[in-house]
């Protein structure tokens, strides 16, 4: 019996070992604390696993936390300020651990805070501080309130709208980025779509965004301008996709369409400009105004339609919008001529006395946004006013601004598809049977044909602007520069799609190359045909040629004296432009890369892999050098990896030990394709010819390797 009983003991120990070690316990600290009697929240709070605890449903915890002492301890501790004589970086510990309690998100603590309303009035209390407000507290008190906007719809609804000064108090509090995104959950997060419609409209009695657009006068401080633009551009957007997401509109959205109205967007430029000038007021209102013109399409769809498809495809924009802009047209040309003082500022390539400046940026993007909606009216007040000059002077003043340098492009490529678009409307123009007027005024109201009046800027933009001599001028001078030893201008890339916009509208054999032949003098005619003919054809051939061709062919020719044969970054330019095109849309990362085809079952289409051998580009050297080099490569790539089947021959073991022969062949990339070259032994010279001569057993030599740039 004795050791019968020493044997159980020594079981019931091990059992309890096991227990200890794999930790077979599944009551929590917080269990044990919870069945502690006088346990205080702030107790709780400091365990690591309470918001764990909370998200998982523990019942104890949560009948805690919804006592009403816990409830109305919370929410003080995310709406008042907590000891000053506390260290700074535990000061916020326990208001930010309250505020992940709160708006965790689960039913009973939703219920407890949505349905008692002395809880939300001690939330709404700290609307009612002066400014400016704490702005780690702003955030708990936004994402509380927002949680309840989603969560508890009816009952916080219902309670902010008997606070007849919530609205006022939100936008005296708008420094604070956080009351912008509190005023955006009310427009988003709100259902179902009846009582959306319900605090849509209540918002529009409230006049929010006459309101919004009165912090927007130069006189306001800029971080309420930009808060305030930045909340009406986000309404815009916001609207726009609800509306396209409804399948059925019963009415329109009432705040989309204050904003669109012509007597907001008047109100929004008489702020703008009324007073001293800034370039926060510029900037931030032209903001709202560039996201008021945007197009419906996405990034860079949208804006490369307008070099293959023209005027026929631009979005639509309310006209509205347009005629409050045209009068103050000339307010934006004045910012070009006199933009705000900025001081000098150091750049990679020097300082710069007098920078372009973001409001001079935006009047830019502005334009360019305005061509593209090939307005009438529009078009000929910007051509009345010489726009497009004072840009093109910016463009070559500012030869390292490439963000300057798209606008222009954008702008340039506007007017030459609107005018071949317009050209197309009337072939009677291809023969010059009537001339469009070169002169000035509201042609519209004269009633001369649209056509006609697009075409104007096209005329103004190769005769006033001298567009063709001023690319021929800044090309000669680019070219003299690099030849002295200089570096190549920041604006060829761009310069260089110009060049090419204007010779693809040559090619289309519409009336504008009747105008550029007979209106060009004399030797600008000759420059030019040179010039494409010979000078944009190799600038073009080099950036497309394989980088890695243009290596070998720099390698090869180091001793000549010659131009670098790589593209001078244009192709690395040319992708960072298209890449700057793109809309950073809110669903911009979600598609970024991918195509939904590339994800679709194979069982559907058995021939889908293989179709998309066609979308491969080949290119292949036809000449003698290049074909035998090209042979004698792939018969030495067959001699080394196919080995013939012989029976005769005794099988191999697998197992005996070889000599294993390290040549590698080296693949060089580039951003168009990938080419193999010639391999070479990693660890010694030359590959061994036939098996003859000694073989190398020498370290690495490098002195073979041959440098990328130069």
């Amino acid at each position: 019996m004795e050791e019968e009983d020493v044997l159980q003991e020594c079981k019931a120990q091990n059992r309890k070992l096991l227990f200890w070690k794999f930790d077979l316990n599944n009551t929590s600290h917080i269990d044990q604390l919870l069945d502690r009697e006088g346990v205080t929240l702030r107790e709780l709070m400091e365990e690591e696993d309470v918001l764990q605890e909370c998200k998982a449903q523990n019942r104890k915890l949560l009948l805690f936390l919804s006592k009403d002492h816990c409830m109305l301890e919370l929410v003080t501790l995310i709406t008042e300020e907590p000891p000053s004589d506390l260290e700074e970086k535990t000061r916020f510990k326990f208001p930010n651990i309250a505020c992940e309690l709160l708006t965790s998100d689960v039913a009973l603590i939703n219920d407890k805070l949505g349905g008692d309303e002395s809880l939300l009035e001690k939330l709404y209390h700290f609307l009612e501080q002066e400014p400016p407000l704490n702005p780690l507290l702003a955030s708990f008190f936004s994402k509380t309130i927002g949680n309840l906007i989603a969560r508890k719809t009816d009952q916080v609804i219902s309670f902010l709208r008997k606070k007849h000064n919530f609205i006022s108090l939100v936008l005296n509090h708008i420094d604070a980025s956080a009351m912008m995104d509190l005023l955006l959950r009310l427009i988003s997060c709100v259902e179902p779509a009846p009582l959306r419609m319900e605090v849509l409209n209540w918002l529009n009695e409230e006049r929010l965004i006459q309101r919004l657009t009165e912090l927007m006068h130069t006189g306001r401080d800029e971080e309420r301008q930009s808060n305030a633009s930045q909340t009406l551009c986000d309404i815009i957007r916001l609207s726009r996709d609800q509306a396209n997401q409804l399948s059925e509109v019963t009415e329109p959205d009432p705040l989309l369409a204050v904003l669109e109205s012509q007597e907001n967007v008047a109100e929004l430029l008489k702020n703008m400009f009324e007073g001293e000038r800034t370039e926060a007021s510029v900037v931030n209102g032209t903001q709202v105004l560039l996201t008021l013109l945007e197009s419906r399409r996405s990034g860079l769809e949208g804006l490369m339609d307008l070099y293959s498809q023209g005027c026929e495809r631009s979005y639509t924009v309310n006209s509205s919008i347009l005629r409050a802009i045209e009068p103050h047209l000339k307010d934006f040309q004045q910012l070009l001529l006199n933009p705000p003082m900025r001081s000098a500022i150091l750049t990679t390539v020097g300082v710069l006395e007098q920078p372009l400046g973001s409001a001079r940026l935006h009047v830019a993007r502005l334009v360019a946004s305005l061509l593209q909606t090939c307005d009438l009216s529009i078009c000929q007040e910007i051509c009345r006013l010489n726009t497009m000059d004072l840009l093109l002077d910016l463009f070559f003043k500012y030869t390292w601004n490439n963000f300057l340098h798209l606008q222009v492009e954008l702008c340039v490529a506007s007017i030459l598809n609107h005018s071949a678009h317009a050209d197309l409307q009337n072939p009677g123009l291809q023969n010059h049977e009537e001339r469009p007027a070169t002169g000035t005024g509201n042609q519209a109201e004269e009633g001369t044909p649209a056509s006609f009046s697009l075409l104007n800027t096209y005329i103004t933009l190769f005769q006033h602007c001298q567009l063709v001599q001023r690319i021929l001028d800044a090309w000669e001078e680019n070219d003299k520069i690099q030849a002295e030893g200089g570096r190549r201008r920041g604006n060829m890339g761009h310069l260089t799609r110009i060049a090419n916009t204007v010779v693809q509208n040559l090619e289309k054999g519409l009336i504008i190359i009747t105008c550029i032949s007979t209106e060009l003098p004399e030797d600008c005619r000759g420059r030019w045909e040179s010039f494409v003919g010979d000078t944009l054809r190799e600038t073009n051939r080099r950036n497309t040629v394989d980088l890695v061709s243009t290596h070998n062919l720099h390698s090869s020719s180091e001793d000549d004296d010659m131009e670098s044969p790589f593209p001078n970054d244009l192709s690395i330019q040319q992708a960072f432009s298209d890449y700057q095109i793109q809309q950073m849309t809110a669903n911009f990362v979600d598609q970024f890369g991918f195509n939904d085809e590339e994800f679709s079952e194979h069982d559907e289409n058995i021939n889908a892999a293989f179709d998309r051998i066609a979308e491969i580009n080949f290119n292949i050297d036809a000449d003698d050098h290049s074909v035998s080099a090209n042979s004698a490569a792939f018969e030495a790539c067959c001699k080394e990896r196919i080995q013939q089947f012989d029976d005769c021959e005794e099988e191999e073991d697998i197992w005996d030990e070889k000599e294993i022969n390290y040549a590698t062949q080296i693949k060089a990339r580039s951003s168009f394709g990938e080419t193999e070259v010639s391999s070479s032994s990693s660890w010694g010279g030359p590959p061994q010819q036939g098996g003859e001569g000694p073989q190398d057993t020498s370290w690495t030599s490098f002195t073979e390797f041959q440098p990328f740039s130069r």
